[in-house]
């Protein structure tokens, strides 16, 4: 390697000085090339053929020559080396070609043809396939995880208790939301799961009512199967008015686990089959130990309201506090 450097390095450098040595220029030197790799895998090096100006016709600024072979070349231009992605839009069909066919013998022996248009939808947009789960944004509170025994130093800064958890009169708002629920619940009438399906759970001004220290609520518990982790979809349906819910996670003895709230969605219109809903997408841990989901709303949820786009404008759905849910297990 050394000695190919050495007989390198003084080429380059009489390249370099060349006006100096002689006023021609080096062989290849105003070539241009498109480099490309064949079907064996090979790079292989085309020169691009110049096009050399007539007589008192300027020559072409350096800056072109690009624009040039791509539109003008005969083999290398954007007519036979289109974008891959519209190639793929149009079922691999470049523009005047004909429609691909197949050939096929009908019942008198006679040979047929027929065209065909490639189907170029995935197959999500075929229904081939489940799209996939996105869960739903949300707020999320569980039991906090520092040390009974942490302490900060004497001369850290006040606030810095109070958002690591360790201060005790700022108690964490899992902390504070498990002291006012959930053992003391209703739970004389409990939903059911119903697996395979989406099943319904009403949340009425029958339904029992807790004092939660984000306000009284209407509440509906439900019982969770005993099964490994999945994703809970619910959908909450415009009734004259939307129920957005927050959902608590309870272990068998009902001691709260999980909170999650404060859920961000969209809105889905009505068909002619169904009303419109809000959709969510939640996690559920049977793993560790979740046996119950309690349905509830918060105060500054049910004085909410939700904004459409209508074919007559914009309108407003107000939030309430009860609602039609629907609920379903989604396998991953």
């Amino acid at each position: 390697m050394s000695s190919r450097f050495l007989i390198v390095l003084p080429l380059a450098a009489a390249l370099l000085s060349g006006c100096q040595l002689s006023g021609e220029k080096p062989a290849g030197a105003d070539e241009e090339y498109f480099t490309w790799v064949d079907e064996q895998g090979q790079v292989r090096q085309t020169v691009i053929p110049r096009t050399e100006p007539s007589a008192g016709q300027e020559s072409p600024p350096s800056e072109t020559p690009v624009q040039q072979s791509e539109d003008t070349h005969d083999e290398y231009n954007l007519k036979n080396y289109p974008d891959g992605n519209a190639l793929a839009e149009r079922g691999f069909i470049r523009p005047g070609d004909p429609e691909p066919y197949f050939t096929w013998r009908d019942a008198l022996g006679n040979v047929r043809v027929s065209y065909y248009r490639p189907d170029t939808r995935t197959a999500v947009e075929k229904g081939e396939i489940e799209p996939p789960i996105e869960l739903t944004e949300a707020s999320i509170y569980q039991t906090s995880t520092a040390p009974a025994d942490a302490d900060l130093p004497a001369d850290a800064d006040p606030l810095a208790a109070a958002v690591l958890g360790l201060d005790d009169s700022v108690a964490p708002y899992f902390e504070r939301w498990a002291a006012v629920c959930c053992e003391e619940l209703d739970r004389s009438d409990p939903v059911e799961w119903e697996p395979g399906r989406e099943f319904g759970v009403d949340v009425t001004d029958a339904s029992p009512t807790h004092e939660f220290i984000t306000g009284t609520s209407h509440y509906q518990l439900v019982s969770l199967p005993a099964d490994k982790d999945f994703v809970v979809r619910l959908r909450s349906y415009d009734q004259k008015g939307l129920f957005v819910p927050s959902l608590a996670f309870l272990d068998a003895k009902f001691r709260p686990l999980r909170l999650v709230t404060d859920m961000v969605t969209e809105f889905t219109p009505e068909s002619w089959s169904r009303h419109g809903y809000l959709r969510f997408h939640v996690p559920v841990f049977p793993s560790r130990g979740e046996r119950w989901m309690l349905i509830y709303t918060t105060s500054r949820a049910a004085a909410g309201q939700t904004v459409i786009e209508t074919r007559y404008g914009p309108r407003a759905i107000p939030h309430q506090r009860t609602g039609e849910l629907g609920l379903k297990h989604i396998h991953q």
